[in-house]
């Protein structure tokens, strides 16, 4: 039984079958659990012979729903799936909407078959003006709230912030540094050369002039630009009068400023103050819902997203889906301006507004503004889903091509390219990248911090061996009777015969070896065009060079290494920026830039008394014994 589910809580099944008869799969299965149910709201889950977990649903009345599902009369894919059904586990909750939160956790925990599946979970970043400094810091925000100060967003991309931020850091003049390099500073830096920031951090504005340019900047987040603007045209005409035509022209750069944020933001609505518009298109069982962010009567930008669809789903069903798991660790705003309704606005609206603290509408817009923007937000969905459609096409063509070239048994579906990156041997990284039916999939890519004591710096083969044990160990551990979409069906390694026979070596002594794996060698003139391909038991091979397939495993090679120079440099980065501080118990981030701030280097903190380590702000008496002792008793 899963953890996530209570013991007392589970609701037993049939259970008259002895452990070696046949199992009761289907409507007979599904009726032995009725006489153990009764009237209570819950969540419900089917799962097949295996135990794996086919559909999570929430009911008002878990026997009237389960009893439903024992009746014959349901569309191809219900059937199905009852026809796949072994067992069933329940949860009963105090109320319905309990339930339906409960339903969408437990749906992106289990990833189930039948359900409808937002794919995409990132966070939306903020704009943070941070509220525990005398010159307010103004910066780009993603996660949990945690730091004190005021957030503006969710923005829809970390460029749309960085966008605005550029803009605002022109008409504002605030600060992005950090607190330990403002307080570090003698002479400003070159964002006050090129007029992004007021140089607070030596004096050169005053507290009550900085906290002025705080206030204008919380304003136009707030959707008083107009305000903020009429303000500044006022102030540039009285400078133009009193000749002051140097405070005239950067009040005038202030205006121009803020006037690309909102061209940026394109349509900016009066009358929607707050709301995010969600629009749904689907399209030959495919789907693309687009979600617009309306904070402050701005378009603060767009998303989309392509939730996985089973067959025979409505609007109505893919739409609550959608909601239900976009707001499970998002707060939603007052006001969603959809396309389709759902199947339970009501019961959706009061989940929401239980998480948010707040009264949450759920609206289906007819006609005016609000209907204006669903319509720009459907007409978005329709086009992405199309180019989707047609770069899905194209990517399953080269699939099938691939397949066909190097004479494979079936079409790829899941595709794993490896490479290693190192300078001299230090550092050294694996990487590996995925890529499926339709395109990269970036979030399955995966980095290897190479550990082997005994890989001599440099030896590729080495570090191919030690990634492709460590990868396909792990496989073996989770998956061992592949029945899950993790395993690959082909394998590409930047190499040629020795590492080919080397990693085939590797996976036979896994017993593993009914992959795919095929080598990419640079030819002799080591150009791109000319490469050669190796196989295990197969003569090398080359393709024409203007083959399609050639440019597909060539871009499928670039993007590896692409991947693997970035974990490789994230990586020598952080080792540059390591010091001694880094192996003292105790001492974090925080402390860490506290003790660099007051002493400068970590030199100097190694050479620094108790006394002076006490001094220190955070660092207590104990600790600073600490750190005093890490340094001078280590003989």
């Amino acid at each position: 039984m899963p953890e996530d589910i209570p013991a007392e809580s589970a609701i037993d099944g049939p259970g008259e079958l002895p452990s070696d008869g046949p199992t009761v799969t289907g409507h007979d299965c599904i009726r032995a659990y009725l006489r153990n149910l009764d009237a209570s709201p819950g969540v419900y889950r089917m799962l097949d012979a295996q135990a794996r977990v086919l559909y999570v649903g929430k009911a008002r009345n878990l026997k009237a729903r389960v009893s439903n599902y024992a009746r014959p009369g349901h569309s191809g894919r219900i059937e199905r799936m009852i026809r796949e059904t072994a067992s069933m586990m329940f949860l009963t909750t105090r109320t319905e909407t309990e339930a339906l939160l409960l339903e969408q956790n437990l749906i992106k925990q289990l990833k189930p078959r039948y359900n409808v599946l937002l794919r995409d979970d990132k966070s939306f970043p903020n704009i943070l003006v941070t509220k525990d400094h005398a010159f307010p810091q103004i910066k780009k925000h993603r996660g949990a709230k945690a730091e004190k100060g005021d957030y503006y967003g969710p923005f829809a991309s970390a460029g749309a912030v960085n966008r605005t931020l550029n803009q605002l850091q022109k008409a504002f003049l605030l600060r992005n540094c950090s607190d330990s390099m403002f307080a570090s500073r003698t002479r400003p830096c070159l964002l006050y050369q090129i007029k992004r920031c007021s140089g607070p951090c030596v004096g050169l504005i005053s507290e009550a002039d900085y906290a002025a340019s705080v206030s204008d900047a919380a304003k136009f987040l707030s959707g008083k630009s107009t305000a903020i603007q009429e303000s500044l045209a006022a102030q540039m005409a009285e400078a133009a009068e009193a000749l002051e035509f140097e405070r005239a022209g950067a009040l005038r750069d202030r205006i121009r400023a803020l006037t690309s944020v909102q061209t940026a933001q394109g349509i900016n609505p009066r009358g929607v103050a707050e709301a995010d518009v969600i629009a749904l298109h689907m399209e030959s069982g495919q789907a693309c819902v687009q979600v617009f962010f309306i904070r402050a009567n701005q378009n603060w930008g767009n998303h989309d997203y392509y939730p996985r669809l089973a067959e025979d789903v409505d609007a109505a069903e893919v739409m609550q889906a959608f909601v239900g798991q976009f707001y499970g660790d998002r707060e939603p705003p007052r006001l969603l301006l959809l396309s389709h309704g759902v199947d339970d606005p009501d019961l959706v609206a009061e989940a929401l507004a239980g998480k948010a603290g707040h009264r949450v509408e759920i609206a289906v817009a007819q006609r005016g503004e609000k209907a204006e923007l669903v319509e720009g937000a459907l007409r978005n969905a329709r086009e992405s889903l199309a180019r989707r459609m047609a770069e899905t096409a194209t990517q399953g063509r080269l699939m099938r091509a691939l397949a066909e070239a190097f004479d494979l048994e079936t079409v790829p579906r899941r595709i794993e390219v490896y490479d290693n990156s190192h300078i001299m041997g230090t550092d050294a990284v694996g990487a590996m990248i995925v890529a499926g039916p339709e395109g990269f999939e970036k979030g399955q890519y995966r980095k290897f911090n190479i550990k082997g004591t005994e890989i001599t710096p440099g030896d590729d083969f080495g570090m191919m061996k030690e990634v492709l044990t460590r990868r396909f160990q792990r496989l073996l551990k989770e998956d061992p009777d592949r029945e899950t979409a993790a395993w690959p069906d082909l394998v590409l390694i930047d190499g040629g015969a020795g590492q080919v026979s080397a990693v085939a070596g590797i996976m036979a002594e896994l017993g593993v070896e009914d992959v795919p794996m095929i080598g990419v060698a640079k030819g002799v003139d080591r150009d791109a065009g000319k490469e050669e391909f190796h196989r295990t038991g197969k003569h090398q091979m080359a393709l024409r060079h203007n083959d399609p397939v050639l440019y597909f495993v060539q871009r499928l090679r670039d993007e590896a290494h692409r991947f693997a120079i970035g974990t490789h440099r994230a990586k020598r980065a952080r080792a540059v920026g390591a010091t001694p501080l880094d192996e003292i118990p105790g001492v974090g981030a925080a402390r860490k830039r506290a003790l660099l701030a007051h002493f400068g280097s970590a030199k100097a903190v190694s050479r620094a008394n108790l006394a002076d380590l006490r001094a220190v702000e955070g660092i207590s008496d104990s600790m600073a014994e600490a750190i005093y002792g890490f340094f001078h008793d280590k003989g």
